[in-house]
């Protein structure tokens, strides 16, 4: 599933073009893919079309562009979904379920296709709610997000990226749990954004064991793994994200290539790139946690 730097890359690539475009029309080829959408396919083509993008936000997998000061267009990627930028003559891309015809504030047309293989992801227009904390809800550097975020988001914590993380108030939470230390890194209403894939490396780094107690872990070795993961997290925006298969890719159809820089993930039975000790894969919650035995002992 994509995780932060995945979601932020189609967000900055979507924010190139899209920032104060204008809805001109809609197709709709696979209505699964508004199954989320209250309003109905009708109510969301009516409500879209003729409004205007007005920025770009995201808030650890999740992305929303305000069409107002209380509605927005929010989209989720689930597994496979994929949100491309197109011109008009580009060739169909397969799986298209939805496309959202554009002009940009310079007057060019733009189509944004939502390809989706699996059908887990979708878009919806959802009611625009106050922030808990009534600071600007999520990651938009174009323009600064304004204090308000869709009530289907409003339940997920700040991510490692925002500005507004507050890494020594999530510490002292993460010091208090009594689970093993990546359930507690991939709990969403604590930090948001990371997943298996950026678990699996920030804990490799940080040298700690995936089920190691979050409660044994001291605040000050909590700190260094919030800012571990933290750049783990920018230098995988830098390189576009992590795709191994068709399923992800930017605004632009392209892959991600972190997974050049992985030291821990996928890496099953290859040498640790600390000791040389092979990395091992172990099952849990129905997926796989990769480590190091030399160098992260529970």
């Amino acid at each position: 599933m994509p995780e932060l730097p995945e979601v932020e890359t189609v967000r900055a690539g979507l924010a190139e073009h899209l920032v104060r475009a204008t809805v001109s029309s809609i197709e709709i080829s696979d209505i699964r893919s508004l199954k989320r959408n209250v309003s109905g396919v009708q109510g969301f083509v009516q409500e879209l079309t003729g409004s205007t993008l007005e920025s770009v936000v995201r808030r650890g997998k999740f992305l929303w562009l305000p069409i107002s000061n209380s509605r927005a267009l929010v989209g989720h990627l689930g597994m496979s979904g994929q949100i491309l930028v197109r011109t008009p003559d580009f060739a169909p891309d397969p799986q298209t379920r939805v496309v959202i015809h554009v002009k940009t504030q310079a007057g060019d047309p733009l189509e944004i296709r939502f390809v989706d293989q699996r059908l887990f992801g979708g878009l919806m227009i959802d009611d625009l709610v106050p922030t808990s904390d009534q600071l600007p809800a999520g990651f938009s550097p174009e323009a600064e997000a304004s204090a308000v975020i869709p009530s289907t988001v409003a339940h997920i914590s700040r991510d490692l990226l925002d500005p507004h993380f507050n890494a020594a108030a999530v510490a002292e939470k993460m010091a208090k749990k009594n689970s093993g230390i990546k359930r507690v890194l991939l709990d969403q209403n604590l930090l948001s954004g990371i997943g298996n894939i950026y678990a699996d490396e920030s804990l490799w780094l940080a040298k700690l064991h995936y089920d190691k107690q979050a409660s044994s872990i001291s605040k000050k070795k909590h700190l260094e793994l919030i800012e571990i993961a933290a750049e783990v997290l920018r230098k995988a925006v830098a390189q576009g994200g992590t795709s191994f298969d068709e399923q992800y890719k930017n605004v632009n159809g392209e892959s991600g290539y972190f997974s050049q820089s992985l030291n821990a993930y996928g890496m099953t039975g290859l040498p640790c790139k600390r000791c040389g000790t092979p990395i091992k894969r172990e099952a849990w919650a129905n997926r796989g946690s990769h480590f190091c035995p030399k160098c992260q002992k529970r």
